[in-house]
């Protein structure tokens, strides 16, 4: 008698994996704005050679501010170094008057004072420009003058010679400064420099200093 074979007993079938979660797309990341671009200064315009102005016209595009007649009466008085003024006579090396904005002619009466032009500008505007207030030689005329003439040019500007301007900003701290060294056209370049450093709407007041000796030679306001 023949034993009846078994079938094998059906496979199992594998459980096909359970379909993976979809990760969802990072949210797009939120656009940071541009900075609003900063407004430009207009370039002045270059002068003209031979250009005629009526008398008394500006021909910089910028006005050089000398040391205020009140504050000059003060500093003849007492300087901002606390010292009394000490007149002389100018020999003739040409001193550079802070007063007129001109060299000293042999003979007239000068002074050498301490004066501290960012705290005087800061008595009249409020700022409080702290460590930055600093003083330093200038001559002025050592009695009553009339002030700087109409020259329609920035003073004690030659060719080659180096200045530093130093910016400020509306507190009195620095804001920034280039060295210039003028160009054929001292104009031109001082008034290149100066839209340059107003071009940063931070920046109110420039002072032009010499390079040798530091002292300061004049100051620019904003327009």
């Amino acid at each position: 008698m023949r034993t009846t074979e078994t079938s094998p007993a059906p496979r199992t079938t594998a459980a096909s994996p359970a379909p993976r979660a979809a990760v969802p797309s990072p949210a797009p990341r939120a656009a940071v704005p541009s900075p609003a671009p900063r407004a430009a200064v207009p370039s002045p315009a270059p002068r003209a050679a031979g250009t005629s102005r009526a008398p008394g016209a500006p021909a910089t595009a910028y006005v050089p501010r000398a040391v205020e007649p009140a504050v000059l009466a003060r500093l003849r008085a007492v300087d901002d170094a606390g010292r009394p003024c000490a007149p002389y006579a100018a020999t003739g090396g040409g001193e550079p008057l802070r007063c007129c904005l001109r060299p000293a002619a042999p003979g007239e009466r000068i002074a050498l004072v301490s004066y501290a032009p960012l705290r005087r500008w800061a008595a009249q505007t409020g700022a409080e420009p702290g460590a930055y207030d600093e003083q330093g030689p200038v001559f002025v005329h050592a009695g009553e003058c009339g002030g700087p003439a109409p020259s329609g040019e920035y003073p004690f500007a030659r060719p080659g010679a180096l200045r530093t301007l130093r910016r400020y900003d509306a507190e009195g701290r620095i804001a920034g400064g280039r060295l210039l060294e003028l160009p054929e056209d001292p104009a031109e370049g001082f008034d290149r420099a100066f839209a340059e450093a107003f071009e940063d709407p931070a920046v109110v007041l420039v002072h032009v200093r010499a390079v040798e000796y530091g002292c300061f030679h004049f100051e620019v306001r904003r327009p």
